[in-house]
């Protein structure tokens, strides 16, 4: 965490209407395939690591911005930061990844990345993110993952 924060005033939006659950989704014995909406569920209440709002809440995730194919195994996920500089970026995108990772099936292709052209360092932050091998390092890093598990875990 920084010792200041970066965007001290950010814009914070309502939250959509949670989705009703249906008889068919809750049936085990029908098929029924990953969508934008769960994935966006998934994520949405992820809490910022700097205010205590969710990504949802300062429009970092939006379902929009979340592509799937149930069929081909992909889910793509881009994300908004509050502020072009904002250095909570990747801490952010290894928030949603790790989320991800420990909620879907294995056989998802998980990318996170930073929506085009809404951070000065979105290439370098994309490459860290695409990287297994520098996330599973960050991982490893007892405090860092300390603080991703505080970020995907649910507020009391």
């Amino acid at each position: 965490m920084p010792a200041e924060i970066e965007n001290i005033n950010p814009s914070v939006y309502g939250k959509i209407k949670e989705r009703e659950t249906t008889a068919n989704e809750e049936d085990e014995a029908v098929v029924d395939p990953f969508d934008t909406r769960e994935i966006f569920d998934l994520i949405r209440n992820i809490n910022d690591p700097e205010h205590p709002l969710t990504l949802e809440e300062l429009h970092v995730v939006q379902e929009q911005l979340i592509t799937i194919s149930d069929k081909k195994n992909n889910v793509h996920v881009n994300f908004t930061p509050t502020i072009p500089h904002c250095s909570m970026a990747t801490l952010i995108g290894l928030s949603i990844r790790v989320k991800l990772l420990r909620s879907l099936p294995p056989r998802f292709k998980v990318t996170v990345e930073i929506t085009p052209g809404t951070h000065a360092s979105e290439f370098a932050v994309n490459k860290q993110l695409a990287d297994k091998e520098r996330v599973a390092a960050a991982l490893e890093n007892k405090h860092l993952a300390e603080v991703i598990n505080q970020c995907i875990s649910a507020r009391s």
